[in-house]
């Protein structure tokens, strides 16, 4: 049976990754730091900036409307700030399910290939 990294192998077959481990190290170290860090702080900044003009102007009513929208939007950081731990932990629960040699399920190969870019 195939292995999902023995599909369009490009680099070393011996490694954990079979070849894709340029795109896991892309993934962990470019996409997920910026969904982690990068999106939380835009959202609070940009809902800081929402408030600051309804204080501005001084509208009562727009004023607690950027309150919630700051509130909501504080919310949406934390959860997105936790959403590279929700996927490294669904990772290494799917891991890879290929049969190994002896008919037993492997389902390390995912987690080594995940857990040795460094």
């Amino acid at each position: 049976m195939l292995n999902l990294f023995q599909i369009g192998v490009v680099g070393n077959v011996s490694d954990n990754c079979g070849g894709l481990g340029p795109i896991v190290r892309i993934i962990k170290k470019g996409v997920f730091p910026i969904v982690q860090i990068g999106i939380p702080i835009l959202l609070i900044v940009f809902g800081t900036v929402d408030l600051g003009k309804a204080v501005i102007s001084s509208d009562e009513k727009e004023v607690k409307e950027a309150q919630s929208r700051l509130i909501k939007r504080c919310i949406y950081a934390v959860a997105i700030f936790f959403i590279t731990t929700l996927v490294t932990l669904l990772m290494s629960l799917v891991a890879t399910g290929t049969e190994g040699g002896d008919g037993e399920a492997n389902t390390t190969g995912w987690a080594e290939c995940w857990n040795s870019i460094e």
